[in-house]
């Protein structure tokens, strides 16, 4: 398909973080777009705003350290170029270990970013079909609209694979009774970023009978509920048995509380939502529980006796493909010509992979354009693993895939975890610089 920079344009289906990495890569480098964003005119469960790259669960990136596999991802990316980064940064909010951001102003600074440039159109209107000879970044997410997703199981022959998703709830700062709450990092490592909220074995052994007897809220749909094991929602962890959470989201481990100078039985961590810290998310705390039930029950946290819940958590519906019969490495289709996909809705599950991916998407269609050879990255990268992953998973159901050491080539010396993780990433860094400096295409016009 003959191409015209200077005339036609590409096509972005959603500006959640794939699509706004997409589009930036792209805007940067002289393209027409046109993104097509169906919110405020077609609402979904979770979103609140009309903004850009809209974070609906936590705030939070993942960890910092390129010694964790999230962090590795952020090292590639940034060295790829993401500008989705470098503006995550800037909205950054203290939360020791991890980026967190000021979910607001992140999203501001992205849309604010987009809308800057003037080779951009952004239609906001829901998309039913794939305009026919065009380049075109899907981006819809895990909230694809239903008539996105039936066209796409006509046309690509999709199964339709999903799975339940849950957020936190969040809260005014000023309702949290700070005589039973301090401030600390786990082994005191960085700023005192995060808020934690103890608990005696007494007060938890309330929390967890009242937890694990309330009223949850069941799915519409007809079908088995199935869960990301990476946001369970608190009340089904709490039934998997009364250590689960102390051993999950409720580990005190590396605290000790300056009113007993003892590690706390357990505790609750609160994570600042913006740079006021004016309101806070309840970490690990995602739940669909009904509102009433959640206002009652996490008020047994001694802490949040007298907390206001400006949200309260909900569950949705996320959707994904199965990429392994639909996707090719570069992240194009099988089976339409010049349809490249990006984000959760290819079977990645988290923030970066999905900048990650959407980065990639546009990197592979722009060289696609210049007639040039595809970035296909080593495996031994983080992000070569994790595209490799999801197009060759043998499942007939995979389960949605988060950035992972497990899914990288072995190292052949035996080494304990912290070694062998370390060696991961320098392997990873080095080969991808590597990579970079033989691939000159890349970094062209």
């Amino acid at each position: 398909m003959y191409f015209n920079k200077e005339k036609d344009r590409i096509n972005i289906i959603g500006a959640g973080l794939a699509g706004s990495e997409a589009a930036l890569f792209l805007l940067e480098r002289g393209y027409l777009l046109n993104i097509y964003e169906m919110r405020p005119k077609v609402k979904t469960p979770v979103h609140k705003t009309d903004l850009f790259a809209e974070l609906v669960c936590s705030n939070s990136l993942g960890n910092k350290s390129v010694f964790s596999a999230s962090g590795l991802l952020k090292e590639e990316i940034r060295i790829l170029g993401s500008t989705l980064i470098k503006l995550a940064e800037i909205s950054s909010v203290e939360a020791g270990q991890a980026l967190a951001v000021d979910r607001e102003e992140f999203s501001r600074r992205v849309t604010d970013k987009i809308i800057s440039y003037p080779n951009v159109s952004v239609i906001r209107e829901e998309v039913r079909e794939i305009p026919e000879n065009t380049f075109t970044i899907v981006a819809t997410g895990p909230l694809t609209s239903e008539n996105l997703f039936k066209y796409f199981q006509k046309f690509l022959d999709s199964k339709d694979l999903y799975f339940y998703d849950a957020t936190s709830p969040i809260i005014r700062y000023d309702s949290i009774d700070l005589n039973f709450a301090f401030w600390a990092n786990r082994y005191n490592k960085g700023d005192s970023a995060y808020l934690n909220c103890p608990m005696s074995e007494e007060e938890y052994n309330i929390f967890y009978e009242e937890l694990t007897k309330a009223d949850s809220i069941r799915s519409h749909f007809p079908d088995e509920e199935k869960y990301f094991e990476g946001c369970m929602p608190i009340e089904e962890l709490a039934r998997r048995g009364r250590n689960t959470l102390l051993y999950g989201p409720l580990k005190p481990k590396g605290l000790k509380d300056p009113r007993t100078n003892k590690e706390p039985y357990c505790v609750v961590q609160l994570r600042s939502e913006n740079k006021d810290k004016t309101l806070f998310n309840m970490v690990g705390f995602q739940t669909r529980l009904p509102f009433k039930e959640q206002d009652r029950i996490f008020r047994f946290i001694p802490a949040l006796k007298n907390a206001e819940f400006v949200r309260y958590g909900v569950m949705h519906k996320n959707i994904y493909f199965n990429s392994s019969s639909l996707i090719k490495e570069n992240l194009e289709s099988k089976k339409i010509n010049n349809l490249f996909f990006a984000g959760q809705i290819i079977g990645t599950e988290g923030y970066i992979e999905a900048i990650a991916t959407g980065l990639l998407a546009a990197i592979n269609l722009h060289l696609k354009i210049q007639g040039k050879s595809y970035l296909i990255l080593p495996r031994t990268t983080m992000l070569g693993s994790l595209i490799n992953h999801i197009i060759n998973v043998s499942a007939e159901k995979p389960a949605p895939m988060n950035a992972s050491f497990g899914l990288l080539p072995p190292l052949f010396e035996k080494m304990n975890k912290k070694r062998r993780y370390e060696e991961y990433a320098k392997r990873s860094l080095r080969e991808l610089n590597k990579y970079l400096s033989d691939f000159k295409y890349y970094y062209e016009n």
